[in-house]
């Protein structure tokens, strides 16, 4: 089993040669080959100290084993890389693009500017106004003009599928557009997230939904992502992986997530922090929107737009009780519900950002795995009957 430790924290040689069962030599090793980060001891000038993450991250490589199926089916489960790629990484708690910092993106980039970083290509793309699919009645959700939409593009047989990056680029942008017009009533032009912001009547707010949908662009090999690829390597077209990550999207344990967060803070509102926490945890388990695997010492995309805006109180008291009693981070999940409220936005306004966000990271790995030109088709292990 794996020791429970502070992985928010930072461990003494003695600590992380016990927790790791090695000597200080192997120890030595591990922070050479940089799986370990070190620093001085602020408190002890002769003392260094170890990431506690590093060290959890290595004890659960450990225990699983190096046996072929222990290996396999830990790579579907936040564990081993599977795909090879360039867009996108985490590296010690940091979200890059193509090897530039997402947290300098963020500061400074548009959504545009994120998708030509992903996507590679020599000009900021223009994402259009399109509103051809389904209008908006009071019988249709944005989810649901969502799928007509991107469903018609995927089915155009006019948009064959190219391998010239350019003509991908251009599709891409159509694309994000499209879904961006079936999610928010767009009109105008600009920058996408200006359009957004006019749309929501929030204009004083515009730079936050920069930031957020910066942030939102990419996360690696999400699920989402994954469905796209997948979709992307059977050689269907950009459409057809657009509504494949959109599919994966939508599901309560990604995309929507966010609605679990909302009914936290609805109990909140209601019972107070203390109770609503507990009742939360005895009755539904873990609390939404608190602790990500691949960020262990907190969600930079929750801090930097929490650090952004002055946060509703009911956000800032449950975040303070969550990190005193278990030392858990807020994740974006909790950053993207509060900025709604703050901005005064429509109830559905989260999703609908998460995905016109991360619309283009879709894009960005069904480009990547259209050049590669393999089929994604993974092995099963049966453990069933054989009769």
């Amino acid at each position: 089993m794996i020791e429970t430790i502070n992985v928010q924290s930072w461990m003494t040689q003695e600590e992380a040669c016990r927790a790791l069962g090695v000597r200080k030599q192997t120890l030595y090793a591990y922070v050479s080959r940089g799986r370990i980060e070190v620093r001085w001891d602020p408190e002890h000038v002769s003392r260094k100290l170890y990431s506690a993450s590093d060290v959890a991250a290595l004890m659960k490589k450990r225990d699983l084993g190096r046996a072929h199926k222990n290996i396999a089916a830990s790579t579907m489960a936040w564990g081993e890389p599977i795909i090879n790629t360039r867009i996108s990484t985490i590296e010690r708690g940091r979200l890059y693009y193509r090897g530039t910092d997402a947290l300098e993106l963020a500061a400074r980039a548009t959504l545009e500017d994120a998708a030509q970083y992903l996507w590679d290509c020599e000009h900021s793309p223009l994402f259009p106004t399109l509103r051809d699919a389904l209008p908006a009645t009071p019988d249709t959700t944005p989810l649901a003009r969502a799928y007509v939409s991107i469903s018609l593009a995927a089915t155009n047989p006019g948009s064959n599928l190219t391998t010239d990056p350019r003509r991908l680029h251009d599709e891409a942008a159509s694309l994000v557009g499209r879904l961006a017009s079936s999610f928010v009533a767009l009109n105008g032009d600009g920058p996408l997230h200006l359009r957004i912001a006019r749309a929501w009547r929030c204009e004083a707010q515009a730079d936050l939904l920069r930031r957020a949908l910066v942030w939102l662009a990419d996360q690696e090999l999400t699920t989402s992502a994954f469905a796209a690829r997948v979709t992307a390597s059977t050689g269907a077209s950009l459409g057809a992986c657009m509504l494949a990550g959109l599919a994966a999207l939508s599901g309560p344990l990604h995309g929507g997530a966010p609605a679990r967060v909302q009914a936290l803070l609805g109990e909140v509102r209601e019972h107070g922090v203390a109770t609503a926490v507990e009742h939360w945890r005895a009755t539904h388990g873990p609390l939404p929107g608190f602790g990500h695997e691949l960020y262990p010492q907190g969600d930079p995309r929750a801090a930097d737009l929490l650090a952004a805006f002055d946060a509703p109180d009911d956000v800032r008291e449950l975040t303070a009780y969550v990190h005193r009693t278990s030392s858990l981070a807020p994740t974006i999940d909790i950053a993207l519900t509060a900025l709604a409220r703050y901005c005064g936005l429509p109830d559905d306004s989260v999703f609908s950002m998460f995905a016109i966000g991360r619309s283009v990271g879709w894009m960005a790995h069904a480009i990547e795995q259209i050049a590669d030109g393999t089929l994604l088709r993974p092995r099963a292990h049966y453990v069933g009957l054989l009769k």
